[in-house]
């Protein structure tokens, strides 16, 4: 009895009077639950639009580079997909897809279509589906699944030279999470693979060979870390160039206009 007596005592000692005011004491605050708090909308949600206009040269759609400056907020199931649609169907990339297949059709290269204006077509639909298929499988798929931000973020001009090459270079096998850790880039690599293993399916028999497709793989590592270098470098190059450029053209003065 004197055991129960004490702990109803407890209890009611620890019960404010009604109309009490709570103790300004922040240590006899009861704790509250991570699990009620609010998530922080900087990690869910970019400031800016995620998906940029950025552009290289102001031709070169460069949509996929996060600058230094801007949000690290990971993309949303949605926003990849937009992502990959909207470098898709960009004219840049369209032009070079017909490019591709202008190269492709002389002397009847890889895809071996043929000769003729619907062997042409073949190959500009081929190579829209080449890009189109390993962006949905890298940039949509595998990062979804494997939680994965298909960006390039980059570093910037307040880092070194080499270390920025290093880091360009390196972004082919190294990735990062969603949660901003850095991790094996299995998405990307993943991607390409599965899109030109896809690539059997639409590609004529002739091209459909182990060396075609190992030529295929390296000419596709080769083309993201050029990418990743453009990304890097050119903005730095067009920021030093242009200004002087345009001073040459239209006078000293414009130099000091930008």
């Amino acid at each position: 009895m004197a055991v129960l007596a004490a702990v109803l005592g407890g209890c009611l000692y620890a019960v404010p009077e009604p109309g009490a005011e709570a103790s300004a004491d922040p240590a006899l605050a009861a704790p509250v639950s991570p699990a009620f708090l609010a998530p922080t909308a900087a990690r869910r949600f970019s400031s800016i639009n995620p998906l940029s206009d950025h552009r290289l040269l102001a031709i070169m759609p460069d949509f996929a580079t996060v600058q230094p400056a801007e949000s690290d907020a990971p993309l949303t199931f949605r926003q990849k997909w937009n992502l990959v649609i909207k470098g898709t169907i960009d004219p840049f990339n369209l032009v070079n897809s017909i490019m591709t297949a202008a190269f492709a059709q002389d002397g009847n290269q890889t895809p071996k279509y043929g000769e003729g204006a619907g062997a042409f077509g073949a190959r500009f639909g081929a190579a829209v589906a080449d890009g189109a298929t390993q962006s949905i499988m890298g940039g949509v798929v595998f990062a979804q699944l494997l939680h994965q931000d298909p960006r390039y973020f980059r570093l910037g001009p307040d880092t070194g030279v080499a270390h920025r090459a290093l880091y360009s270079v390196s972004r082919l096998v190294v990735g990062r999470r969603e949660d901003g850790r850095s991790t094996f880039n299995s998405s990307g690599l993943l991607g390409i693979a599965a899109g030109i293993g896809m690539s059997n399916v639409y590609y004529p028999a002739a091209s459909i060979r182990g060396r075609v497709m190992l030529e295929r793989l390296s000419t596709s590592f080769t083309g993201v870390v050029v990418g990743n270098l453009m990304s890097e470098f050119v903005p730095d190059l067009q920021k030093f160039f242009l200004p002087r450029i345009k001073a040459k053209v239209l006078g000293k003065s414009a130099l000091w206009e930008d």
